[in-house]
Parts: C-alpha cells; sequence; structure tokens
C-alpha cells in the first residue's frame, strides 16, 4: 500500500473509531464484498449471510470504540464477522445437499430434520482484484465444511482462506494455540474423508470454449426437454440433486430416467435457462412458464459440475429469491 493510501486508510479509521458514520460507512464498504464471501463460507447460505454481515457492521459501529489499532480494522471486522457468524450457527439448522443425507434415489420429503439447504453464491459478487482460494467457493467444498463443527469451521477458514496464524485464531476464540491446532487437524482431517477422489473436481476452473458449447448443449437440451440429447452430455456416475427435494440420482442412466420422469407427460411446463455462472461454476438462471400462464417466471438455479468434456453434477436450486443477486428480473418474456 502506497503512503498516500496508507495516511487516507489511517484517517479513515480515525474518523469512524471516531463517530463519524460517513467514514465508517466509506471503510466498510471496502470490506463489504470479501466479508460477505466469508460469512457465506461459514453458514452455505446466501440469504443468511446478508444477514449475518448487516448484524456485523451493526456490531462494529456500536462497538468501534473498542478498536484499539492492536491489529488491521479489516481484521477487527473480521474477527466481528466470525464470532456473529458462530452466534448464528448455535441457533441454526445445519446446511447440506441432498446427497449427504441418504442413498441416491431413495423418496425424499421437502423437510429434513435438522437440516436446510446449500445456497448458491452469484459470480458477479465474488471480490474483485482478492485471491480467492481456487476451491473455496465450490459446491463440493462448501457442503463438505457444513459438516465440521462451527469451531472447526471458523478455524479452517481463518487459517487456510483468511491466512490468519494460530495465535490470532487463539485470542479470537478464547482458546489455547493447541486448540486451534487440534480443532484444524481434525478439520483437514474431516474434508480428507469427504474430498472427491480427484481432489482437483472441488476447484472451480475457468471457462472454455469447450465448456461453453457444454453448457449451450445443455440449456438446449432442458428447454427442449430432450433426455436423449441430455444423455449424451452426461458422464457415467453423474450426480443430479433439486433441493428442496431430499432426494438425489447417481449415474447416468439413474439421471436420464428421472429428467425423462420430469419432462414426461405430466411435465409442470416450458423452461427457459439463462447462462450465469455461480460457486466459481458454469450455471444457467431458470425460468419456469406453467402450462395455465403466459409468462415465464422465476424458479431458481441450475449449477453444473464440468469433468473435462462431459457433466459430472447437475444441482438445480429452487431459490427465485437469489434472482435479483445474480442480476436478473423475476420475469422473461
Amino acid at each position: 500500500m502506497a503512503g498516500s493510501d496508507r495516511e487516507e486508510l489511517e484517517r479513515l479509521v480515525a474518523a469512524a473509531v471516531g463517530g463519524d458514520a460517513g467514514a465508517f460507512s466509506c471503510l466498510t464498504e471496502q470490506y463489504r464484498r470479501e466479508l460477505h464471501v466469508h460469512c457465506y463460507r461459514m453458514l452455505g447460505s446466501f440469504d443468511e449471510a446478508e444477514d449475518v454481515l448487516q448484524e456485523t457492521l451493526l456490531r462494529a459501529w456500536h462497538g468501534r470504540h473498542t478498536f484499539a489499532g492492536r491489529s488491521t480494522f479489516r481484521a477487527w471486522l473480521y474477527a466481528i464477522a466470525t464470532n456473529t457468524c458462530l452466534d448464528h450457527l448455535r441457533r441454526s439448522r445445519r446446511r447440506a445437499l441432498p446427497y449427504q443425507l441418504q442413498h441416491p434415489g431413495e423418496t425424499g420429503t421437502l423437510e429434513h430434520p435438522g437440516i436446510a439447504w446449500l445456497q448458491p453464491y452469484p459470480d458477479r459478487l465474488l471480490p474483485e482484484g482478492l485471491a480467492i482460494a481456487k476451491e473455496t467457493v465450490s459446491l463440493a467444498f462448501l457442503a463438505a465444511i457444513q459438516f465440521l463443527t462451527p469451531r472447526q469451521r471458523a478455524v479452517l477458514l481463518l487459517r487456510e482462506v483468511v491466512g490468519w496464524t494460530g495465535p490470532e485464531i487463539a485470542v479470537l476464540l478464547g482458546c489455547s494455540v493447541a486448540a486451534v491446532d487440534s480443532a484444524l487437524q481434525r478439520a483437514r482431517a474431516s474434508l480428507q474423508r469427504r474430498a472427491p477422489d480427484d481432489r482437483h473436481d472441488w476447484a472451480p476452473k475457468p471457462s472454455t470454449e469447450q465448456e461453453d458449447r457444454l453448457v449451450e448443449r445443455y440449456i438446449a437440451a432442458h428447454e427442449d426437454a430432450d433426455p436423449d440429447r441430455l444423455v449424451q452430455l452426461l458422464a457415467d456416475g453423474a450426480r443430479f440433486t433439486m433441493p428442496p427435494r431430499a432426494v438425489w440420482f447417481e449415474g447416468r442412466d439413474a439421471v436420464a430416467a428421472e429428467f425423462r420422469r420430469g419432462w414426461g407427460d405430466d411435465r409442470i411446463g416450458d423452461w427457459r435457462l439463462v447462462p450465469t455462472r455461480a460457486n466459481g461454476q458454469p450455471a444457467a438462471a431458470a425460468y419456469l412458464r406453467a402450462s395455465a400462464d403466459h409468462t415465464y417466471r422465476s424458479f431458481g438455479f441450475v449449477v453444473l459440475g464440468v469433468s473435462r468434456d462431459s457433466i459430472s453434477e447437475i444441482t438445480i436450486f429452487a431459490t427465485p429469491q437469489l434472482f435479483a443477486a445474480f442480476g436478473f428480473g423475476t420475469t422473461l418474456s
């Protein structure tokens, strides 16, 4: 950071701590996106991350006099955000994806005791210029860390994503460095057990022309309700989930059979899909026009896992409330 930038930052911090609401807003706006992603990783929910971030900033404003300059203002905000997430997790349900709860093809209900569903995150809101560790926004990684205890989750993210030291985390959590090291070791072991056979499958990859064509072909097959064309795009071990249905399907034939059922004579309407990206992965905003309607209305988001030249995972999130966050309207003409 240049000297003039450092001086301006110090001026803003001093003014914010002194009660200047404008300075506080200007200062916290610099960190809003990365704090939101941190809360999302901790909670697995875009909606809850929004609420917790607002609570974090409110706590920071009311507690501004406690900032003593022993850390950076950014680190101080991360500490407040982490503690706010931990408070929230003590009274909320763990989030997951259906394949983590039961065997494939089992009949699922909309409710699953003690479980809420993971939500997608729009790439358009990922912080610009901030190094986002490759695998830490993927659905597979997010789903896996939800099975850690809240404290293990906090330790893992602060140590391996945010880059804090063991002593810094120990001060935040009010425990010993040995306890931090133990929590980190257990978190890593849990992730190793839940990792894909190829750990690189966790890492979002830059979009390629081959991937773009694959997504275009998927969208065309989905809009035309053509399971035969879909089958040609699927990997042998492809997986399909559609929360909040607590059911999932594994294997090309099983996935194709479920799409044939859903796109058969009793299908609920017609689809239009618009390409986007979520969790560092190719995705599409899905609009549904019901049989008795003339308008395509927001339904949710299709997030695709792509492995080489085929689709390895299809997750359809019924989350119409996230369309504004992804930059889409609620209807499509």
